[in-house]
């Protein structure tokens, strides 16, 4: 998988794209993440990708001519499945929707800064919007941080135990069950007796029951789905 990501802030990438599975997934070439600066797309000699919005409302726009050209330099190297444009007013992120991204070979990632970005962009050269709340944010750059680990750990051999994925929370609209490890008794507090006990038929039949009721009580709104 390749994924290009078009910023103003390359910088705010460096140390999550150099960490832990992101780093990993890199190093195996299971993935191939580029940044593109957008202000190297514009003609402006202050390399200034912003101007004031027609209409008289407050903040700067995001110019389509410096997104246009980048846009349209990296489709003539390669055909991407999804230009995605992070944005509080996208489809809401979930993981049913990593899971289908992981299975990309290519896609695009914009990233929006200031008041957003013109609204062409939006109807010709954006496939797919995303957002990840409804809140929002200084810039799309987390976002698109957020995007890019929750797929790229979804590809195969990103992961040391690929069954550890499978059993993520709302893997199945369900949150995951309870976790323990050593030691068995802390101060009194115990772990379950039927994860010691080795039967792996019960163990499974009790994280399904114990999945079921967190997300009853958690996020009830997951079992509508």
């Amino acid at each position: 998988m390749r994924i290009d990501i078009i910023t103003v802030l390359p910088e705010m990438f460096d140390s999550v794209l150099s960490c832990s599975i992101l780093k990993r997934a890199q190093m195996k070439g299971l993935v191939e993440i580029k940044l593109h600066n957008l202000r190297d797309y514009t003609t402006d000699i202050h390399r200034k990708v912003d101007d004031y919005p027609f209409g008289g409302e407050a903040g700067m726009v995001m110019k389509i001519e410096p997104v246009d050209r980048c846009i349209s330099c990296l489709r003539q190297q390669r055909e991407y499945d999804e230009v995605i444009f992070t944005s509080p007013d996208g489809e809401q992120f979930t993981q049913k929707m990593a899971n289908s991204l992981s299975l990309l070979n290519n896609m695009i990632i914009l990233c929006g800064h200031y008041k957003g970005i013109d609204y062409r962009i939006r109807e010709h050269l954006i496939t797919k919007e995303i957002s990840i709340g409804d809140y929002v944010l200084t810039g799309g750059e987390i976002p698109a941080l957020v995007i890019t680990d929750a797929v790229v750990r979804l590809i195969p051999g990103a992961l040391g135990d690929e069954q550890s994925a499978l059993s993520d929370s709302f893997q199945d609209n369900l949150l995951a069950p309870p976790v323990y490890t050593r030691p068995a008794d802390f101060n009194g507090w115990k772990v379950p007796e039927i994860l010691l006990s080795g039967h792996e038929a019960k163990i499974a039949e009790w994280k399904y029951e114990q999945s079921l009721i967190r997300t009853k009580q958690l996020r009830p709104d997951l079992l509508q789905n």
